[in-house]
């Protein structure tokens, strides 16, 4: 999987991304974190990827941030 710099924990990209760790363990296990790899019972995150679009709806609707 390469050298163990070159990935954070759900913590760490918790931090990084303002979402709790809980949130970041969702979007790893629905897939919507690229490269996000399951070690056992945790989740590993590349460095430097980015965080996912808000998948949520609003009134039926995708948020306004997703449009973009």
């Amino acid at each position: 999987m390469g050298d163990v710099m070159d990935w954070m924990t759900t913590k760490e990209a918790a931090e990084l991304w303002g979402v709790t760790t809980r949130q970041i363990q969702l979007l790893c296990d629905r897939g919507r974190v690229k490269g996000a790899a399951k070690l056992g019972d945790i989740w590993v995150i590349p460095k430097g990827v980015s965080k996912p679009a808000d998948g949520r709806k609003k009134n039926g609707r995708r948020k306004k941030d997703e449009d973009k």
